[in-house]
């Protein structure tokens, strides 16, 4: 009985995992936070068309001041919580971004 209710926790702990995977495929590598602070958007629109990558990553975490960075994929889903210190970065099907925002 244990080891059945052990089995379905572990398997229920791995989906959430499964479920940040894009539609096509997995998204570009997140780099790890470079910044501590709240996010602002100033000047973030200048990302805006440049191939998505864990470089490009790293650049709008420093150019936001965030603290993380959440990719968001075509057809992907997301929470819609509010964080002052994440800059949600949404990309195409080419791997285009197209917007960069805080929260």
């Amino acid at each position: 009985m244990r080891t059945a209710a052990f089995g379905m926790m572990a398997a229920l702990a791995a989906l959430p995992l499964a479920a940040c995977a894009g539609a096509n495929g997995p998204g570009p590598a997140t780099p790890p936070p470079a910044a501590g602070g709240p996010c602002s958007n100033d000047g973030l629109d200048a990302f805006v068309g440049r191939k998505a990558s864990a470089e490009l990553g790293a650049q709008l975490l420093q150019a936001s001041g965030a603290k993380t960075l959440r990719w968001g994929g075509p057809g992907m889903a997301m929470t819609m919580d509010f964080r002052p210190d994440r800059l949600t970065v949404s990309y195409d099907e080419q791997m285009v971004v197209t917007a960069a925002r805080c929260g």
